[in-house]
């Protein structure tokens, strides 16, 4: 139906994580549309980005340097590390401006059936960081699903009796309703509660 161009185009969206097929044809509509230097503009980024940003040597954060930021700072915390699944968990953890210590981002969580086993994260390296690097906690910030769950008890397996390992307390979100809250999530927030 379309040209070989567009239907490659096309293609290549679909490939974006979120994005269907009616979605990549409306994208690629939509760059047909826009002045060639816009579109250009766009692959350029791509092709810069590609190029220029690579993952920290030290947690596995996205940087253009071969340290990122948040390691070089030496005003954060060094004896606390926060385990992330992805880069941009990170971020969210840093918009609450509520954790000042260091990060470390495995690449993704465990997850058998998907044939994503310890050694295909960066697991290895945050053992080794926590023998050599003088780090007392270790904040288990991995999500609060299935697979997050259980890299976050691998992780406690391992490096209980090592650090201190603590998780991210789950429950209910603020301005929730109580009567809209599923029961395993109002059963984290009972078990989660705090004194007052």
């Amino acid at each position: 139906m379309f040209s070989p161009a567009v239907e490659n185009l096309v293609s290549q969206l679909t490939r974006l994580p979120g994005v269907g097929t009616r979605t990549a044809q409306r994208l690629a509509f939509h760059l047909l549309r826009v002045p060639k230097d816009e579109a250009v503009a766009l692959a350029a980024a791509i092709a810069e980005v590609k190029e220029r940003v690579r993952f920290c040597s030290e947690c596995g954060n996205l940087t253009e340097e071969d340290v990122c930021e948040i390691c070089r700072d030496t005003r954060r915390d060094r004896a606390v590390v926060c385990v992330v699944e992805q880069p941009a968990d990170l971020i969210s953890v840093e918009r609450t401006h509520e954790y000042r210590g260091l990060y470390h981002v495995l690449g993704g969580s465990l997850s058998p059936i998907d044939g994503v086993e310890p050694e295909h994260l960066r697991i290895g390296e945050l053992m080794l960081r926590v023998e050599r690097n003088g780090i007392q906690e270790v904040v288990l910030a991995t999500n609060p699903n299935m697979t997050g769950e259980a890299t976050a008890a691998y992780l406690a397996d391992r490096l209980r009796g090592r650090v201190r390992v603590t998780r991210l307390a789950s429950g209910l979100p603020v301005g929730g309703d109580l009567e809209y809250a599923d029961e395993v999530t109002l059963g984290r927030a009972l078990v989660g509660r705090r004194e007052m």
